[in-house]
């Protein structure tokens, strides 16, 4: 049971990992590789804030704020610069790997004995691993919340036309490179949070916890789009957070398998990969032909008379 537990929190804070890609994968298109570098750079400054005595929700606020800051980085690359996304994404992240061993000191910091979002007297006092499942929870509500609130306004109408078609945006008066710049800043942000809460949950920051982390963030995605098919924007954003949950269930039964932890990346490249070709095997085994005669033709509500 603790087991499960554990999954369900890791899959809510990891969640807010797969809901910040989210909006540059799936509502702008394109691959933000920066996500390497803001995940363990949220974990870094959270760590690092709390252990020269910054509180810890300060300590969250400011990774938030630098995964902004690197956002904004690769955002001007792409849009000022005009470097290819993959590219400025990638050099921001290889720039944020010196940067968070600067900010640390070492490769990696302990919070042993320091005061952290899950110490306090209220989730100390909830059963083992109940603490990441409440806060996560908590947090995943309040993220999408504003999220899903923010999508349906004028600006955020906006930012989701900059990514279905950029010309039509652009003749419509919206400045589409205040829009990339604009998501690549909030999803950086929640990036660099999912890594702050991560990183207080584990106990500790480390400098190569990024590694891999864009596959976690898309297997997320895709595996809640795959498992819950087509959705609403805001119900997108919940599949999400599902998808994450269902993919720490996919890590646990391959632990229980007696797989290594070393091999989980491998796992997850390979989970990713089948979610991307279930497209591609549905056409080749003909299911989607099955799925459509399957489905049984409504009979008309009314008797159609015949004319002369």
């Amino acid at each position: 049971m603790s087991l499960i537990t554990s999954a369900i929190g890791q899959g809510f804070l990891w969640g807010i990992l797969g809901i910040g890609l989210f909006l540059t994968f799936r509502i702008l298109d394109f691959p933000d590789m920066t996500v390497e570098g803001t995940f363990p750079m949220g974990a870094a400054v959270c760590v690092a804030a709390i252990t020269h005595g910054v509180s810890p929700i300060l300590a969250t606020l400011l990774a938030i704020l630098v995964g902004m800051l690197a956002g904004l980085a690769t955002g001007l690359l792409y849009t000022k610069g005009r470097i290819p996304i993959l590219l400025a994404g990638i050099l921001v992240m290889t720039a944020c790997y010196s940067i968070n061993l600067r900010i640390m000191g070492t490769s990696n910091i302990s919070l042993l004995g320091k005061q952290s979002l899950f110490t306090n007297s209220f989730l100390e006092s909830l059963p083992k691993y109940f603490d990441s499942v409440s806060l996560g929870l908590l947090i995943v509500i309040i993220v999408t919340i504003v999220l899903g609130m923010f999508l349906q306004t004028n600006l955020g109408q906006a930012f989701i036309a900059t990514g279905d078609n950029e010309t039509m945006a652009k003749s419509l008066g919206i400045h589409i490179d205040s829009m990339k710049i604009m998501g690549l800043m909030v999803s950086n942000g929640l990036i660099a949070l999912s890594g702050a809460l991560v990183a207080q949950s584990d106990g500790y920051a480390d400098v190569n916890m990024g590694i891999g982390i864009i596959v976690i963030g898309l297997a997320s995605i895709i595996i809640g789009e795959v498992v819950f098919g087509n959705l609403s924007m805001n119900q997108r954003l919940i599949a999400v957070t599902c998808g994450s949950i269902l993919y720490r269930f996919v890590l646990l039964i391959v632990l229980q398998l007696g797989f290594s932890t070393n091999d989980l990346n491998l796992i997850s490249s390979i989970v990713l990969a089948l979610c991307l070709m279930l497209p591609t095997f549905r056409t080749a085994l003909h299911l989607d032909r099955f799925v459509k005669n399957s489905v049984k033709t409504p009979l008309p509500d009314k008797k159609v008379r015949d004319h002369d």
